[in-house]
């Protein structure tokens, strides 16, 4: 959803459904870190729709370096972190709960890094066809190191669950990651958010499961 304004807008409010429908299965705080994650998406897509006219629409008053910073903070400093974080929240095997402990660890460490690039490299967005491509230099060493350490907080911690429709979240994560790889490697940060909705709906199931085995309920939504 990730090639208009319109696009992004559009997916943002589905996403945001689709948050909303998650957090109404929440019944303890710690469940709600995970069932928070599509409205995190439905905000990054918001935030990029605003990048998209301030970068097609120079006479509207959209802050061009504010909508590109607010999406890379959520793509590359949030995202490592509130990934492993929330698997581990709603993880019943405590050895589990502890390698999730060193993955949030290492999600954090990652994202310290790039917080530091970011603060003193400036950072770059464009529209490239129908898609935004950021250009950020990072150095190759940090992008090899950086990409793998990436792969393995947001993408292995979904595999290794105890929760069984886990595995199937992380399957959707990796293959939307290959897809975007390959088909829109100048893109990867932009279209792979494309992918955000069959993802988010997924974490709805898994939040609703979840959800059921625990009590009492923790009416976030409606207070």
């Amino acid at each position: 959803m990730c090639f208009s304004a319109t696009a992004s807008f559009t997916s943002g409010a589905v996403l945001a459904v689709i948050g909303i429908a998650s957090l109404k299965n929440v019944r303890t705080m710690q469940e709600g870190f995970f069932a928070f994650i599509p409205l995190i998406f439905s905000i990054q897509q918001i935030a990029e729709g605003f990048l998209w006219l301030a970068l097609s629409e120079k006479t509207l008053f959209v802050s061009e370096n504010f909508s590109t910073y607010f999406f890379i903070i959520i793509a590359q400093i949030v995202w490592p972190i509130w990934v492993p974080l929330s698997i581990s929240l709603i993880e019943t095997n405590k050895k589990r709960k502890k390698t999730f402990l060193t993955f949030t660890v290492l999600g954090t460490c990652l994202s310290i890094a790039v917080a530091l690039f970011l603060f003193n490299n400036k950072i770059h967005a464009r529209i490239a066809g129908h898609h935004i491509t950021y250009v950020m230099n990072f150095p190759i060493a940090m992008q090899i190191i950086g990409g793998v350490f990436y792969f393995m907080v947001t993408v292995v911690p979904a595999f290794i669950s105890t929760n069984k429709k886990m595995p199937y979240l992380g399957a959707l994560i990796l293959i939307s990651f290959i897809v975007t790889e390959i088909f829109y490697e100048r893109y990867v940060i932009s279209v792979w958010c494309f992918f955000g909705a069959i993802i988010s709906i997924m974490i709805y199931f898994i939040s609703k499961d979840v959800g059921n085995k625990a009590e009492p309920k923790l009416d976030i939504v409606n207070n």
